[in-house]
């Protein structure tokens, strides 16, 4: 199984697991509370949404993993959502490794 699947895998268990929150006001929500530790945006968002949501994260100093379509996305947390939230130190060091074992 290649490295971007398992990625998208571990997402789908971050969501099961309730530790990624997703749309694109709630992440930005939890991002101004400190909450979220990842920012995934699919790579094929709307402009306007993903320099919003950039602005957000740079404030919280929180990295945006941008390596997904949103149709990989969807499949992959089972929910029509382009902007997610990763809540959850462990599952975002994971996610790192997964796509950076794919460099």
């Amino acid at each position: 199984m290649e490295n971007n699947q398992r990625a998208l895998n571990l997402l789908g268990l971050a969501m099961r697991a309730g530790k990624l929150i997703s749309g694109t006001e709630t992440v930005i929500a939890a991002l101004s509370k400190g909450q979220v530790k990842a920012v995934i945006l699919a790579s094929d968002i709307h402009e306007h949404t993903s320099e919003k949501v950039e602005r957000a994260a740079k404030k919280a100093n929180v990295e945006i993993i941008n390596n997904f379509s949103s149709d990989e996305l969807i499949h992959a947390i089972g929910k029509k959502r382009k902007v997610l939230g990763l809540t959850d130190q462990g599952f975002y060091k994971s996610l790192a490794n997964k796509i950076n074992e794919g460099v």
